[in-house]
């Protein structure tokens, strides 16, 4: 099982023990649910599922809240299933959307899936046990289906009235809408249901979670497997509340867009810094969804944050946690490495091991400029290199003074007006961090 427990959480509950809907309860994961679904998951070894949008090829710390419940479902005993949406994600659900979503190919949807598969391997154990988890694609099972047979045998047990009454559809055919609804996406709650009914047959799985805004969807497979199978079928559903910041924003967009899980598209420096700079109400709320430390643990952990939050001790495991697992220790290592460089504690040790998407990521939005490597070949002087060549001071004067006051580092590390440049200076074999007093910094490609 490749899975780091040390930074999962501090004290594992008894999974023999361990009632399911009660640690969702008190994490505040738990929106809607429907009735007995606490007696069910109490009686027997479970199968559940959460399907997750393969539009990326890479998870996004908005798909974690339903990765978290899977994560808790396998802890308690149950089996969960992760659901790729390979044929859903050819349609694009209306849940939430103003618009139809572009339409992907089967090819990218596969690089897709298994770029999710990896990541969720961190948090879910696919390997061993009888509750394994366990990655399906409903593109597998609806590829073959002909549109003539799916309204035959599925179309036909839900009527239009119920779906239109679904607030999805509603808000999108609204006279208020201006792009309408295409048959596509109409039918979209149909085909979510037909997997709820298909893993029901197949893989014995009677719980479906999801998002608030996925309770209607979730409710249309419950109906459709009593419809079809008879109403002694019993099938269950749990939503979890949307995740919103403080001030009311939608949680995981920042300034450049998602933060994503895949280092390539969000660095690790960035991702831990996105969780440490969340509000003190966010922490205290997210370190219950996102962790798996216990009740007692970060009843202790906050009640200290409070004590003295400036030291932002909730934010701080908060983000240690989720960047170990996500990414490892080094990495979390290196992202508390990178923000003491920017915040003055850092070493030219630490800046000249840095590798260079870690140093854009955290000199991101610093003035920059270009310089040609012909002009380290020979060396360039520091006074003509700062004012002239890179335009990190307005003037040669002004260079001289801060020079003459020990206030400008190269790389971290304090030079005098007769100090040469070199390609030796160079960080990542291309650039030179200049710092004017404590917190100005001017980064210099070399190109």
């Amino acid at each position: 099982m490749n899975i780091n427990y040390k930074y999962l959480c501090k004290n594992f509950y008894d999974m023999a023990m361990h009632n399911f809907v009660e640690e969702l309860k008190w994490r505040g994961m738990i929106h809607d649910m429907t009735p007995e679904t606490e007696e069910q998951l109490l009686s027997e070894m479970t199968s559940g599922y959460v399907g997750i949008d393969p539009t990326a090829d890479s998870l996004h710390i908005g798909h974690l809240v339903g990765v978290m419940m899977l994560v808790h479902l396998q802890l308690a005993g149950h089996r969960p299933i992760a659901l790729v949406g390979g044929a859903t994600g050819m349609i694009g659900d209306p849940s939430g959307k103003s618009q139809e979503r572009n339409l992907l190919s089967e090819e990218i949807l596969r690089e897709n899936e298994y770029a999710i598969k990896k990541q969720l391997s961190k948090f879910l154990d696919f390997n061993s046990g009888d509750n394994r988890a366990k990655l399906v694609n409903n593109y597998d099972w609806m590829k073959e289906f002909s549109f003539l047979d799916f309204i035959r045998e599925i179309g036909k047990h839900l009527t239009v009235n119920y779906m239109m009454a679904k607030d999805s559809v509603k808000k999108r055919i609204s006279a208020d809408s201006k792009t309408g609804m295409s048959f596509t996406e109409f039918s979209y709650q149909l085909v979510q249901g037909y997997d709820f009914l298909h893993l029901y047959q197949n893989e014995d799985c009677k719980l479906q979670m999801g998002g608030s805004d996925q309770w209607g969807n979730i409710i249309t497979g419950t109906e459709l497997i009593r419809r079809k199978l008879g109403h002694e079928n019993n099938a269950y559903a749990i939503t979890c509340p949307l995740i919103t910041k403080a001030d009311g924003s939608k949680f995981g967009k920042t300034e450049s867009g998602n933060v994503w899980l895949d280092p390539d598209k969000t660095s690790p420096y960035e991702f831990y810094q996105f969780w440490l700079n969340v509000s003190d109400e966010d922490a205290k709320k997210y370190i219950k969804i996102f962790t798996l430390h216990s009740k007692e643990f970060i009843s202790e952990l906050v009640e200290e944050h409070y004590k003295q939050p400036h030291m932002r001790l909730l934010q701080k495991e908060l983000a240690k946690n989720i960047t170990c697992r996500v990414h490892s220790e080094k990495e979390y290592n290196s992202a508390i490495e990178a923000s003491q460089i920017l915040f003055g504690k850092g070493t030219t040790e630490m800046l000249m091991s840095m590798d260079e998407k870690t140093l854009l990521s955290v000199f991101k939005g610093v003035p920059q400029s270009e310089i040609s490597r012909d002009e380290f070949n020979a060396g360039i002087g520091i006074l003509d290199f700062l004012s002239e060549k890179a335009g990190a001071f307005k003037s040669n004067g002004e260079a001289r003074r801060m020079l003459k006051d020990n206030a400008v580092s190269i790389n971290k590390a304090k030079i005098k007006d007769n100090y040469i440049l070199t390609n030796n200076s160079l960080l990542n074999n291309k650039y030179v961090l200049v710092q004017k007093g404590k917190k100005n910094y001017f980064l210099v490609k070399v190109v």
